[in-house]
């Protein structure tokens, strides 16, 4: 059991208590070797994450070994597997429930890496939890014994394949704070799991604009992730959980020009609403603007010595026009490579997805697949 006054001197001053960032970054070099095991990947979602339903049933149903082993073919080298809190809580009480969750997520890690997939542990909780990292340094203490304790289960497996990201959009409005948890969280990881690759990102949303500020970790072997879905207007276009602008949104022109979103602003019921689609066409959305807005991903890599990568990056397909959808997943996936950034799309086959399932049948989207740079062939359909 971690003590009180030193987690919070971790918290407040963790270069204190680990290395300094100039050593750290100094012997970055595992991470970048480690980083091309990340270079494209897909994201498993609404699987052991985003679901009420976390029974043995559906986890084996819902994303199958053979989706596994069809990522594989489809040329990806790595997977992102979200991952709800509360039942690795319930795990870590060692109730029933929690045992059945991680026996599962083991035997899927396992599968991964026989085909030869890297896989990302990714702590992908609800907001309820990570509001309450947010009331003082209790609840910060249990995240990290949390961490400790999966850190420890996953240590045994191949560390060239198995990677911890610390939390997944943590929502912390207090930059500052956050570097210290995540610092401290990170030190606890390694303490107990000293070969594995650490997974990093800035406060709020994971936004470019919150890697930028963010200072390294002061230890070695980190990767450091954003995630992007700019534009907005364009990528989320419909969707219905996050900003109101977007929600009446349908078949969002991609590149952006002034003109070409003037019948957008005829769906937007606000003022609000229609400067947020103006400015979208104002902005001329294209992949010369991505190519810049990466350029700043690279150079803050370069900066601190330290691998980036783009953990989520996509398109809501419900209301996106296909063609128009491939274009922008063409240019981002082009840029991030121009960029030495290694990537994972969201995701696999819910609402942003790269496959459809109907009927016991899985079939890839042929254009989602050659805007990624990756192969469908017939033998890729189950």
């Amino acid at each position: 059991m971690l003590h009180s006054h030193r987690f919070l001197a971790a918290i407040l001053f963790p270069a204190l208590l680990t290395p300094s960032p100039t050593h750290a970054q100094q012997s970055n070099d595992l991470a970048f070797q480690r980083a091309q095991h990340l270079r494209h990947g897909i994201n498993t979602s609404d699987w052991f994450a985003q679901s009420g339903d976390y029974s043995v049933q559906r986890l084996r149903t819902f994303t199958t070994a053979d989706d596994i082993r069809l990522i594989h073919h489809l040329g990806f080298d790595h997977i992102r597997i979200s991952i709800d809190a509360d039942p690795l809580l319930a795990w870590q009480r060692k109730q029933d429930n929690g045992i059945a969750f991680v026996g599962e997520l083991d035997a899927i890690v396992k599968l991964a890496i026989q085909e030869k997939l890297a896989v990302i542990i990714d702590i992908h909780p609800q907001s309820r939890f990570k509001q309450s990292l947010l009331q003082g340094e209790e609840p910060v203490q249990h995240f990290a014994m949390l961490w400790r304790s999966l850190a420890t289960h996953f240590a045994s497996f191949d560390p060239d394949y198995v990677f911890f990201e610390i939390m997944n959009e943590p929502e912390q409005p207090d930059t500052y704070r956050w570097q210290g948890i995540q610092s401290s969280i990170a030190a606890q990881i390694r303490s107990v799991a000293p070969g594995n690759t650490i997974i990093a990102c800035g406060a709020r949303w994971s936004g470019l604009d919150d890697l930028l500020p963010l200072q390294p970790l002061p230890l070695p072997n980190i990767i450091y992730t954003f995630h992007d879905y700019e534009p907005f207007a364009f990528t989320h276009q419909g969707a219905t959980w996050t900003d109101p602008a977007v929600q009446p949104l349908r078949d969002v022109p991609y590149p952006s020009t002034p003109e070409n979103v003037a019948k957008n602003l005829e769906q937007e019921p606000t003022l609000a609403g229609q400067f947020f689609v103006q400015q979208y066409g104002l902005a001329h959305w294209d992949a010369h603007r991505i190519d810049i807005t990466l350029s700043f991903a690279e150079r803050w890599s370069q900066l601190h010595h330290a691998p980036v990568y783009v953990g989520e990056f996509g398109v809501h397909r419900p209301y996106a026009d296909p063609t128009m959808r491939a274009q922008w997943l063409r240019d981002i996936r082009t840029m991030m490579e121009k960029h030495h950034l290694g990537w994972a799309m969201w995701d696999y086959q819910d609402n942003f997805g790269a496959v459809t399932k109907k009927d016991g049948h899985t079939t890839p989207d042929p254009a989602v697949i050659e805007a990624l740079g990756l192969v469908t062939e017939p033998s890729a359909r189950q």
